[in-house]
This record gives C-alpha cells, structure tokens and sequence, in this order.
C-alpha cells in the first residue's frame, strides 16, 4: 500500500504554511506514526546544514525536529538562494546546481522534476504519512506551465490537497474563493479542505465565514486557527518575520543591521532569548544604536551587502562602537566584511570585483566556486567553551589575523580571527549560541550571567505546544480521511 500523502497550499506567501506543516508534524509524531515532511521547492536564505553536507530550507529542518528524524536533503530538493532582486543559486538535493535569473529558472524547472519525484518517492518510502508543503501562492496561474512548487507537483503526484488563507491579513474569504475561481477546473478540484489561520479575537464571530467558504467552494472546513502566541519560539525562515525594534529588556544590548541578503539569522534565536540580553535588527534608513554588542550577520551576497552597509552610513557608526570600546563579531559573511579585502574573481555575485573591507581583522578573502557546507564541532578560544553549528560559505581567507583564532574545530582545524585584545571577532561557524556554555561565555565578557538553558529543548517545548494547539482547533481526523 502506497504511503499517504497529503499537500499543503497557501493563498499567498507567509500564510503560516511551514509552521502548520510542522505543529501537524508533531502532532501526528506524539501519535506513534512515522512522518516525514517535504517541500518540493522552497526560497530562503535561511538554510541548514543536513549531516550528510547538503543544503535544505531552515522550515524543513524544524519540520524534521517536530518528526523526531534528521534532516534529508530529500525534505527540500530545490533550494532557491537569492543572490540578488531577480537572481538565485539553485541547489538540488543538497547541492548547488547553478545560477539563474528568475526568467531563466522557469526554462529549467522542467529539469528539476525528476530530482524532486525522485525525492519525494524516498520519504514515501520510510513514511506512514509524508506532508507536503507549497510554495507561494497556489493561484499563481501565471506561473503553472512548469510548475514543481504548487499544483504542478500535486498533479504530478496526484496528491490532494488542503488550501490556507491567513484571516490576519484580512480578506480571507475572497482569497479563498479566489483561488477557486482562477484556477483550471482539474486543480481546484484537488483541493479538499481549507484551514483559516490566526484568527484573533472571539473565533464564533467567523462562523459564517467558514459556512460562507464551504457553501462556495465544495471544500472541507479543516479548522479556524487562532493566532499561536508562542511563534517567536519557534526559528524564522523569512526576514519578514524578523521584528524591528528592541526585544527583550535584559541589561546587554545587541544590534544587528538587517541587510538585503542576511542569510541564517536564526544565529541569533538562543542568544535573543536569554533574560539578560536585548536585541535589535536595525532596518534600513536607521542608524546603528549605542549598544554592547553589535553583530554582523551572514550573508548570501556579501559584497552587495557591505556596500549596502556603507550606503547606510553603518559604517561610520562601527567606527563610532568601536571608538567607545563596543564589541563587534562577524558570522560568516560579516566575518568576511570586517576583514581587509573581498574578491570575487570568478563574478560568483554579480560581476567580478574586489572590495575593500571594513578593516577591523587582518583577513583578507576570496569568493571561491567550490563551497563549504558541513556539520561541525569545536571548541571557543581561548575559553574552550563547547560549540556545535556548522558552515556553509564560497569563500577562503587569509591573514595574520587568523593567527589569533576565534574556534579550534575537533578535526584540528582553526577557524576566524580575533583583534588584540578580542574586541573584534569574527567566525565561518553558525550555531555558535545555540550551545548554553558558549552563550555563557560571550554573556561572562559583559559581566552577565546566561541562563543554562538547551536550545532544542526550547524549541522542541514550542513544537509540543502547537501540536496541542493545532489539536484543539484543527479537525485531524477529517483532514486525514481526505488522504
């Protein structure tokens, strides 16, 4: 018997597909059934490192933590990167395939369907039930020639599918009956049930519009969701879901610049929830606040992203940090920008350059085609505090600033650079807060004092209370039947 399977679409972007798909996940998991999840195209730059070195969005490794399983390369097998406003690296079941500007890439889709079939038939393979998760919106008729994200791959693999509309955004009837209405007779009739998604307030007030949706399209209620109040415990995917302004109240203040192209900002998830920190992501037309700690994130174009920094005038208020003793660490791509140099000979970003760095490590670094992408292990310098993370990076650097390491990795190797003194540092490893005692050890070089607490746990305590929320207000059982 063929293993269920049951897909999940949105009305638009951001809808809450991903955190949907993962609360199901757990849910069904604390059930004794063996679930996998699978998106078969996703956009990020927020993407994990899967054990066997390969690429996969961010949401598809929380999916898999909610599964109790490791993260596949086969979750996620077309992994758009955006290096730029209509141009991203493609990575294929793990690895990177190429580059495309996004007219290109709707040429090459139909190259990429056997990889996502072929992926797909594996988790079919080790599942009791595999959920799938859209991309986007499932109305983007536009785009339904070749279509691997939405219901050119229900089609293909002739899945039903369950259609959620975000009421929080508001007009969520006419986008669900919308999309009814201008998809092709043979998709929307794969569309067996809809979930309305964070409702506020008093949920009868939306009983008619849910009688109103049913009577309209023929399709299933699955639940009326309320806003799930714990989502900031759970890791972000998109910068949209970045919150401007202070959070936290704690006594140590950390800013981070939010730059076109931060990549892996989920770095930041454990140390933004310690009691004794305050963070910031500073947008855009801001300057740079007083603060303790100011950390420069990673980035997936990070010579468009340090001249982005300059034009923000963010440069000249590092200065200014620094001048008043102000910290700075650089992960990865902010690694590379606090260095000397970058050159990208090979035009990996865009056209073949160099830039001058910020200056603050003698490093210098050059963009390579070959890239690093591996789980990892260490330990910090000079305070041998444990570390886990990994890398995931195109460049190689240099310089007698590496003479002063910031990791010492288990395989011997030696990673980053620190100034004199350790004001300024910078490292390839992401993770490097997730670990209670390397967190102790950043907060100890401010005086303060970490809360001990276990990162995955946390999140895993976040997952079991969506589970019980979904539980409650999603029908379950009617859902499963329409598999």
């Amino acid at each position: 018997m063929t293993p269920r399977a049951l897909m999940f679409q949105g009305t638009g972007s951001n809808v809450g597909k991903s955190v949907l798909v993962a609360g199901l996940a757990r849910a069904l998991t604390r059930r004794g059934l063996k679930i996998r999840p699978f998106k078969p195209q996703n956009m990020s730059n927020n993407a994990a490192v899967t054990s066997d070195g390969g690429e996969i969005g961010r949401a598809q490794a929380l999916q898999a933590l909610a599964c109790g399983v490791m993260p596949s390369v086969h979750m996620n097998p077309v992994l758009l990167k955006p290096q730029s406003e209509q141009g991203s690296q493609i990575i294929v079941q793990g690895r990177v395939w190429g580059q495309r500007q996004a007219r290109g890439y709707q040429e090459v889709k139909p190259l990429l369907m056997p990889a996502v079939l072929d992926s797909f038939a594996r988790l079919q393979a080790e599942a009791d039930i595999v959920l799938v998760e859209g991309a986007g919106s499932a109305s983007e008729v536009n785009l339904r020639r070749h279509d691997i994200a939405n219901m050119g791959f229900a089609e293909a693999a002739d899945l039903p599918v369950i259609l959620i509309g975000d009421i929080d955004r508001g007009g969520v009837i006419a986008s669900l009956v919308g999309t009814q209405s201008v998809l092709p007779a043979s998709d929307h009739e794969r569309i067996r049930g809809f979930i309305v998604n964070r409702m506020r307030g008093d949920l009868s007030l939306f009983d008619d519009g849910m009688r109103f949706i049913a009577e309209r399209t023929g399709w299933a209620p699955c639940g009326l969701v309320p806003f799930f109040g714990r989502m900031r415990e759970l890791p972000p995917e998109d910068t949209g879901d970045l919150a401007a302004g202070w959070q936290g109240k704690g006594a140590l203040r950390v800013v981070v610049p939010l730059m076109p192209m931060i990549a892996n900002f989920d770095d930041l998830d454990a140390l933004r929830a310690e009691p004794e920190v305050a963070t910031a992501f500073i947008s855009p037309g801001e300057a740079l606040p007083p603060c303790d700690l100011v950390i420069l994130p990673g980035s997936k174009a990070t010579i468009a992203d340090l001249d982005f920094f300059r034009t923000q005038g963010w440069d000249i208020d590092l200065r200014a940090h620094h001048r008043r003793g102000g910290r700075i660490l650089g992960l990865c791509g902010g690694y590379q920008m606090l260095g000397r140099s970058i050159a990208d000979p090979d035009g990996l970003e865009g056209r073949a350059c160099r830039r001058e760095g910020l200056g603050y490590l003698d490093i210098e670094t050059e963009l390579r085609p070959m890239k690093t992408v591996r789980q990892i292990e260490g330990h910090l310098l000079p305070s041998e505090a444990p570390v886990a993370g990994y890398e995931i990076h195109a460049g190689v650097s240099v310089g007698s600033g590496m003479t002063r390491p910031y990791v010492r990795f288990v395989d011997g190797r030696y990673d980053g650079a620190q100034s004199e003194g350790g004001q300024v540092c910078g490292t390839y490893l992401h993770g490097l807060f997730d670990s209670a005692a390397s967190r102790a050890t950043v907060l100890t070089q401010f005086g303060r004092i970490s809360e001990p607490f276990d990162n995955t746990q946390r999140i895993l305590t976040a997952l079991d209370a969506l589970a019980d929320h979904l539980e409650e207000h999603l029908s379950i059982e009617k859902m499963l039947s329409l598999c």
